[in-house]
């Protein structure tokens, strides 16, 4: 699957270059102390009103014998903490656009940021969950945006990579005959720190929307499924990611395989005690040198779902059958990014399995390389967002909408001065307030569904749910709101993974 330029977007690019700016005008006003799980904190006011405390402890430092291990509860801390500065990020390869998280990382990162318009309100919450294939990025972002002056705004960090999501034979052994998983584990911490002192910060507890982008969003749907997070939430924001991403679940044996290679790369002769000795660098430079052969890119290595038999006991498309209904908003870019050419056959023959023929027929993979769509892409970039994106989405909706969830469903297209959309284009939409043309901002939808679960609301265009009898759509682009009929519905029903 091809990352670079088209996985990492300028727009993202941009919208971190303004958090920058906004971070440097942020004064600190009168400081506010709250009483939280291990201490008291200290945030501090800004400009606008909203108060702002980050790193925030929700579970103790992962370090030393605590690495490759669930999280364990907050160390309590005496005095008052302060909780004014940008915390450590999880630490991370440097791909380029992360560099400020990069920069920043430390593998004692298991806080969060809390930003409330008012702290005596009983405001809705939403919890973000960051992108960046489960190896990169960082909540930092986020906490700064817009959506923060309307509602309680958390964003929060988890083991990335080989830190976060590693299985190992030794481990399994260790911990009862599972291991993996440690980030989504991080987010099931978070998410019990949230439901025990959001309410502090003006947060009303009951009233928790999980929202996530790319492997972020993977990570939301993932918490659907997972019997640990019941009650820990109530609504999900799904953009451009599901449970699978279209690939097979990797088993644990796979998952025990691939850390086995760690362990040869690193000559640890299967001793956790060696392994948890390792420098960070090691790790690191490791990280990028592990296979899995049922991946189409070892870039998304960690963005395919171990079934670790404990957080994730089962398939998740099971899991989420099981799962008790919540209104979910998911959705997609019209273009995500696409597969390497030398990755296509491959791709199409994993997906399609017996229908492959078929769908290469109706790309018309065998002719000559058509002329690339002026919304859609070349052939490569159709190809990957049909079945990385699209058709998963689709069958995502499909499946909470039969099992009785409020959803809605979206396209989204809008890309820089009028161009193809891409990766992670539709954040700004989301999270900020900005000039765009009629009917592209998304945030009033979101805001609406954080507070309400629906996120229709006065003065916008309605937004039909998705239902197993209707399903529709709703098209996001410079003509405004769109309903329409999902699109490739014929493609789509030749597979059927999330």
């Amino acid at each position: 699957m091809a990352t670079g330029p088209n996985f990492v977007t300028f727009s993202r690019l941009l919208w971190r270059a303004a958090v920058s700016m906004l971070l440097a005008f942020a004064v600190p006003a009168a400081a506010q102390i709250v009483p939280v799980t291990g201490g008291s904190i200290r945030g501090k006011t800004l400009e606008d009103g909203s108060e702002l405390f980050r790193g925030i402890p929700f579970a103790a430092p992962p370090v030393e014998n605590l690495r490759w291990k669930p999280p364990q509860p907050v160390i309590p801390w005496k005095g008052v903490r302060d909780a004014t500065a940008q915390a450590a990020s999880c630490v991370q390869i440097d791909q380029g656009w992360n560099y400020s998280d990069y920069s920043i990382g430390n593998e004692d990162c298991l806080t969060l940021d809390v930003r409330t318009p008012s702290m005596k309100a009983n405001l809705p919450v939403l919890v973000w969950i960051h992108g960046g294939s489960n190896r990169a990025g960082g909540p930092n972002d986020i906490i700064m945006s817009d959506v923060g002056k309307q509602v309680v705004l958390v964003g929060i960090r988890y083991r990335l990579g080989i830190f976060g999501f590693l299985s190992h034979p030794a481990l399994s052994a260790e911990q009862g005959g599972s291991s993996g998983n440690y980030g989504l584990m991080d987010q099931v911490a978070a998410l019990r720190w949230v439901h025990d002192n959001i309410a502090r910060f003006g947060g009303d507890p009951g009233n928790v929307t999980l929202a996530g982008e790319s492997a972020g969003s993977q990570d939301v749907s993932l918490m659907l499924a997972a019997p640990a997070t019941r009650g820990l939430f109530q609504k999900a924001i799904m953009e451009s990611g599901t449970p699978v991403f279209g690939m097979r679940p990797r088993t644990l044996t796979e998952a025990e395989r691939i850390g086995m290679q760690a362990d040869d790369l690193l000559k640890a002769d299967g001793s956790l005690e060696k392994l948890r000795q390792m420098s960070v660098p090691a790790l690191l430079a490791v990280d990028q040198k592990l296979h899995d052969p049922g991946t189409w890119a070892d870039e998304t290595m960690w963005m395919r779902t171990t079934i670790d038999g404990k957080l994730l006991a089962a398939d998740p498309k099971a899991l989420l059958q099981q799962a008790p209904p919540r209104p979910v908003i998911l959705g997609f870019n019209k273009r995500e990014y696409g597969v390497d050419r030398t990755q296509r056959d491959q791709a199409l023959a994993d997906v399609f399995g017996k229908n492959t023929e078929a769908a290469r027929a109706y790309y018309d993979a065998n002719q000559p390389e058509p002329v690339a769509d002026p919304r859609l892409g070349t052939l490569d970039d159709q190809i990957g967002t049909d079945i990385v994106f699209r058709c998963p989405t689709l069958h995502v909706a499909q499946l909470l909408a039969g099992n009785g969830a409020p959803v809605w469903r979206y396209q989204f297209d809008s890309g820089p001065n009028g161009g193809m959309t891409s990766h992670a284009a539709e954040i700004p939409y989301a999270f900020w307030n900005s000039t765009f043309a009629p009917g592209q901002s998304l945030k009033p939808y979101w805001v609406n569904f954080a507070r309400t679960g629906n996120p229709n609301g006065p003065g916008l265009p309605q937004w039909p749910r998705f239902t197993p009898a209707a399903q529709q759509d709703v098209l996001f682009d410079a003509k405004g709101v769109t309903v329409e009929e999902p699109s490739r519905p014929q493609l789509c029903s030749m597979e059927n993974r999330l």
